[in-house]
């Protein structure tokens, strides 16, 4: 029986994350222009696909944008992407997404999600944060297995809003567990 350590556990993770860096995510892009440019792309995207988002992007106090997140794994995995923090429609910050994982799993899949910001507390805590992990204050607007996207009581109150769309690949699931958020200089 092979023993995992922390070490060994976190290496494998690391090279998952940097096998994805590679990937068109905008991993090597220096450039924000070119991720503004992305992140203005996703959220015409979501505004003239999916029309009753708009009630909740209008109550929304930011959002982050995160136009390409790449995951691959063979047993261990990794994910990594690069997105944007919008208030007010303009861009604040620069943040990349990375998780790593270890398990039951093959392939390689790629997506872009939202997260919205409901309540100035929970911008103000991720704003403040050195690395925010998504955590029990995250409520999915909708599941990610092409459902349109709705809000109702529970989501209504919750302070972070998530949603997941736009997925391509063979990896079962996309979900946001385990996915942490650290802000960047392109």
């Amino acid at each position: 029986m092979t023993q995992f350590t922390r070490r060994s556990f976190t290496l494998a993770a690391l090279a998952g994350a940097s096998v994805t860096a590679a990937c068109s995510n905008g991993a090597g892009t220096p450039n924000a222009d070119t991720i503004d440019a992305r992140v203005n792309a996703t959220m015409d995207y979501l505004q003239s696909n999916y029309p009753n988002l708009q009630e909740v992007m209008d109550k929304s106090v930011g959002q982050l944008v995160m136009p390409l997140v790449t995951e691959a794994g063979l047993f261990v995995g990794g994910g990594y992407g690069r997105g944007a923090l919008r208030i007010d429609g303009m861009t604040v910050d620069y943040y990349s997404a990375a998780k790593g994982s270890f398990g039951l799993q093959i392939g390689a899949q790629q997506y872009a999600h939202v997260l919205f910001f409901m309540t100035q507390p929970s911008l103000e805590n991720f704003r403040r944060s050195s690395g925010w992990a998504v955590g029990a204050d995250l409520e999915y607007v909708f599941s990610d297995v092409g459902e349109n996207i709705r809000t109702d009581t529970t989501t209504a109150t919750s302070p972070v809003l998530a949603v997941v769309f736009g997925q391509a690949g063979m990896l079962a699931g996309a979900s946001l567990e385990g996915l942490k958020y650290t802000r960047i200089i392109p």
